[in-house]
């Protein structure tokens, strides 16, 4: 399916982009591993949640969809043997996690996923789980794999990198290992799992370690709760954007999650000079929750500090967007993180910024992006984006202010994450349409 963005006027209206991926993932799979009922307000129904969903069923749980926009996860306090092969499609939030949630059980369960995933690196999480006393059948360390779990020990383990899924991975199994489980990691993480965890009940708490506070579980039995997921901050960044670039527009994004962990590019886009406020603050689940009003502005390049890329890892393809119609240089590296994404996300996105006339430099974990102002870019091109939903969002911003229109040449896996893209555009006045 290709898709084409053109500039048709100022963006204008509310709207409230779909739930949050991350959130969404867990509260499934937390509530498959609780006794009980959970009961889940809002959740993502794109693919990858749904193929967390299935998997939730092949492990035991009984997950439904009801009225009301609500869905009810039962599980049994266990995962139970599969009888069919975990597939995972095009998720690695929902692979890794899986992992290391069945880790803890005294089961065998096999684990794929697309062509994308197949090609993700799952040693990350091989590693400390393998510590732990999970063993793995996986010859080349990636999809398909099968998971040995039961009899673990909980060990502290210092990650390489900063992974919210590494973690999420290690805290899940650390739920039945014996003793508790330090994971110990260079930055700050997403931290969507310690806190639910705390919502179900888990014993998991921080611990400072040369004076940082890193997350500790310890074995713990889980009860079903109620969860709320509001709108995903990964999903309203796109129209967050568009809102930026394209003159004259006045956008209020209703709901939106403000962890402080998940705000590097909305911080970011205030550094560059964006008229962005967060306003009606509230925190009904433990998660902070604002509704953000954006209006065009002429932008800055920047150079956002390594410490905030983890915070922003999912938001570097549209902040290059950004980049192209701010005045200036913007310089972003610690995102080697994109590399093993759905695709190789800094080098598609210096091939579309420059198809598109802008002027960008390729570093290894990250690029510098020479902006041409706000009325600077060109456009005219089809986009490469190897099926990769973020890349391809991005550059249908892009579109809606460039000079000529843009095309993106697979717009399919946009429903990964984002359901009905371009009709949610559309609702504030954006001009994205078949090919």
């Amino acid at each position: 399916m290709r898709l084409k963005a053109r500039s048709d006027g100022p963006l204008k209206g509310r709207v409230r982009p779909p739930g949050d991926k991350s959130i969404s993932h867990r509260a499934i799979i937390l509530g498959a591993l609780a006794h009980g009922e959970t009961v889940v307000e809002g959740l993502l129904e794109a693919e990858d949640v749904q193929n967390t969903a299935k998997a939730a069923r092949l492990f035991g749980a009984n997950v439904v969809q009801g009225e009301d926009n609500l869905w009810r996860v039962t599980g049994a306090g266990s995962l139970t043997q599969p009888a069919e092969t975990i597939d995972c499609g095009n998720s690695g939030t929902a692979a890794r996690l899986l992992i290391g949630a069945a880790s803890a059980f005294p089961i065998s369960a096999r684990f794929d996923g697309d062509a994308s995933l197949r090609k993700r690196p799952m040693n990350r999480v091989i590693a400390p789980l393998s510590q732990m006393g999970a063993r793995f059948d996986s010859p080349n360390n990636r999809m398909p794999l099968i998971v040995h779990g039961g009899k673990l020990k909980g060990i502290t383990y210092r990650s390489p990198v900063a992974s919210a899924q590494v973690k999420s991975a290690a805290l899940l199994a650390g739920l039945g290992a014996e003793g508790e489980t330090v994971v110990i990691e260079p930055e700050r993480s997403r931290d969507h799992t310690e806190r639910m965890l705390a919502v179900f009940g888990a014993d998991v708490d921080q611990i400072d370690i040369d004076g940082v506070l890193h997350p500790r579980v310890r074995p713990s039995t889980l009860k079903g709760a109620r969860v709320y997921v509001p709108a995903d901050p990964s999903s309203a960044a796109f129209p967050a954007a568009a809102a930026l670039i394209v003159g004259k527009s006045e956008v209020v994004i209703e709901d939106v999650l403000i962890n402080p962990l998940r705000l590097g590019l909305y911080e970011t886009m205030l550094e560059m000079g964006a008229k962005l406020t967060f306003k009606e603050r509230r925190d009904p689940i433990g998660e902070p929750i604002a509704d953000l009003v954006i209006n065009a502005s002429e932008l800055t390049g920047v150079s956002p500090p390594l410490k905030r890329a983890p915070s922003m890892i999912d938001e570097f393809p549209i902040l290059t967007v950004l980049a192209a119609f701010a005045d200036g240089e913007t310089r972003i590296t610690g995102a080697g993180e994109l590399r093993v994404k759905e695709s190789d996300r800094i080098t598609l996105m210096v091939e579309g910024l420059r198809a598109c006339g802008v002027e960008v430099e390729e570093l290894d974990d990250g690029l510098v992006v020479h902006g041409r102002g706000p009325k600077g870019v060109r456009g005219g091109a089809e986009i490469r984006t190897l099926g990769d939903h973020r890349v391809a969002m991005s550059f249908l911003v892009m579109g809606l202010a460039s000079k000529e229109p843009i095309i993106v040449d697979d717009a399919h896996m946009i429903a990964t994450s984002f359901p009905d893209f371009a009709n949610f555009m559309a609702g504030i006045g954006a001009r994205i349409e078949d090919v």
